[in-house]
């Protein structure tokens, strides 16, 4: 039986060049051994192969069969031992390997999209590979070692605890969408308070806290529940035909289809805060997708001038 533990990767290498160039002596050189060593460790290899792996001829020296088998395995494993080392040296030096990147929906429709293609750009030997969760799901992923960075919200779920660490993004500000022909639509921004008749068109099952609550409340109303509908495109449908009005974080603003009308609200309203996530140790290439993230602006072409 081959004694495995035998065949370190120095001694598989030495193998090959003595197999290579069929001499000890042109083996000792490349290595910078003596003739005798590179004799004393192919002797070695064959007590643990088991029997000789090359014949001795008066100039030089040819593998036998057994040689011959063991060395085609010996490429190969030299082969894959390179390959690794590559890999390995690519996912360190961030532009190789696999980059396992999460987000909530809402930071998908622009700043996760728009920053992995400039990152793609730059680093196209990176693969990248993208889940869509909720922030807190995502926050279990990362922590199980299935993803390499999370974008993530404070809101509902606050930030995460021990088993990550959070990068600071951007205050992700409350917009209202309006229908074209509502009688605030040509106005720069609007007060909220000016909304309080309007029916709101809202995701969240009734009684549980959310951001529009908590701007209402804050404008001193209690806001008139409209259909309650999950999806974006279902929100702006609702509002395209008049049924109500709705609030709509400012990283879906390209979202927003051309017949509505987006307005920033006066004065101070509930953001929710976007974060970053990482594991403890994280990949360069993770860091310096952080990096680009935070370099990200708000579309602009929606919101009046």
């Amino acid at each position: 039986m081959l004694e495995t533990n035998a065949f370190d990767a120095g001694s598989l290498r030495l193998f090959d060049e003595v197999a290579t160039s069929g001499s000890f002596t042109a083996a000792a050189e490349l290595f910078g051994l003596t003739q005798s060593a590179v004799s004393r460790r192919v002797a070695a290899l064959e007590r643990a192969a088991g029997g000789p792996l090359f014949e001795r001829l008066a100039r030089g020296v040819r593998l036998t069969p057994a040689g011959a088998a063991l060395h085609r395995h010996a490429v190969a494993v030299l082969d894959r031992l390179e390959r690794a080392s590559e890999e390995l040296a690519a996912i360190h030096g961030g532009h190789g390997g696999v980059l396992r990147v999460g987000a909530f929906a809402t930071a998908n429709i622009d700043l996760v999209p728009g920053t992995l293609r400039r990152f793609a750009e730059r680093r196209p030997g990176v693969e990248l590979r993208l889940t869509e969760a909720l922030s807190g799901r995502l926050l279990e992923r990362l922590r199980a070692g299935a993803l390499d960075v999370a974008v993530i919200s404070d809101y509902p779920s606050g930030l995460p605890g021990e088993g990550a660490r959070t990068v600071p993004l951007l205050a992700d500000r409350l917009l209202v969408a309006l229908p074209a022909g509502h009688r605030l639509a040509a106005e720069p921004d609007v007060d909220l308070r000016d909304l309080a008749g309007e029916s709101w068109i809202e995701a969240a099952p009734r009684g549980q806290p959310t951001l529009l609550l908590t701007a209402c409340a804050a404008a001193g109303f209690r806001p008139r529940g409209g259909p309650r509908v999950a999806e974006w495109s279902g929100k702006f449908g609702f509002v395209a035909a008049g049924l109500g009005v709705t609030l709509v974080p400012e990283l879906a603003a390209r979202a927003v289809p051309a017949d509505l009308v987006l307005k920033p609200l006066r004065g101070t309203t509930p953001a929710r805060k976007v974060y970053a996530a990482l594991p403890e140790t994280p990949l360069p290439a993770a860091l310096e997708l952080v990096e680009m993230l935070g370099q990200w602006e708000v579309c602009t072409t929606v919101l009046p001038t």
